[in-house]
């Protein structure tokens, strides 16, 4: 395994899972700047709040579904399920990407998280954290993160709506986002009906055919952190995930925002 994606599994999975405190002092460098808006910069701000999140949830089972490696940035795709079968029983599913140094030590995180919905309560019946993730195509990697920025600014900046063929795959689109169905259809009506656009994109990093972005998006002006994965198949979107979360008032934020 790549050492930078060992050392966000462990911290992941060490710190958070196992409630081993001593994790953040094993994977994370010289500074570690922090994006979740509940959490402080530093391994003292990680130590202050996942002490107390593992005291109140002390039973928790956290699974890493997918990760890969871009260059210093490394994706994970989480799901937790904390005090199974208890009053504060809850589900989770998480997007993060780390920043690494040259000693692929964690220096940056940011994440987006949403509560877990099974999938009988989903439009299109689909999961909303499973499915496909079989790398392929390493050589298109810059390929295919253009093809999803050129989405982005053509698509949902530009409003050249009538462009969504170009990007997405009218044989198959298999939607995990938990209110929209299968297909281009959907996502056609949902920009018809919505104002909705990503406002800013921060991040996309990719691996073969998976790609991962980080954005502001606004949705009926409201400022929303979203972080999609998309999968591609012969130069079309063919299966995506998203997480979605609304970004607070700034006088709730203990760090430097979500970005």
């Amino acid at each position: 395994m790549n050492p930078k994606e060992e050392a966000a599994k462990k911290l992941y999975l060490e710190g958070i899972r196992d409630g081993d405190m001593n994790a953040i002092h094993k994977y994370t460098g010289a500074r570690y700047t922090q994006h979740n808006k509940s959490v402080k910069d530093g391994q003292e701000g990680f130590l202050e709040f996942f002490k107390g999140f593992v005291e109140r949830n002390p039973d928790r089972d956290i699974q890493i579904i997918r990760s890969f490696v871009d260059g210093n940035y490394v994706f994970l795709n989480a799901y937790q399920e904390l005090n199974k079968g208890q009053a504060n029983h809850s589900r989770w599913v998480t997007m993060d990407i780390f920043d690494t140094d040259d000693n692929d030590k964690l220096i940056e995180h940011w994440d987006v998280i949403i509560p877990y919905v099974d999938k009988e309560n989903t439009t299109s019946g689909n999961d909303l954290i499973l499915g496909d993730f079989e790398p392929k195509d390493l050589d298109k990697t810059v390929e295919n993160k253009a093809l999803i920025r050129s989405f982005f600014v053509d698509v949902f900046q530009n409003k050249n709506y009538q462009n969504i063929e170009n990007y997405i795959s009218t044989e198959q689109y298999i939607q995990h986002n938990p209110q929209l169905d299968n297909g281009v259809g959907p996502i056609k009506q949902f920009l018809a009906t919505e104002d909705f656009q990503y406002d800013f994109i921060f991040k996309v990093i990719g691996y073969g055919n998976y790609v991962a972005s980080y954005s502001k998006a606004v949705l009926n002006k409201k400022e929303f952190a979203v972080m999609d994965l998309f999968r591609i198949e012969e130069g079309k979107i063919v299966e995506h995930w998203d997480v979605i979360e609304a970004i607070e008032p700034r006088e709730q934020w203990v760090n430097s925002g979500k970005f």
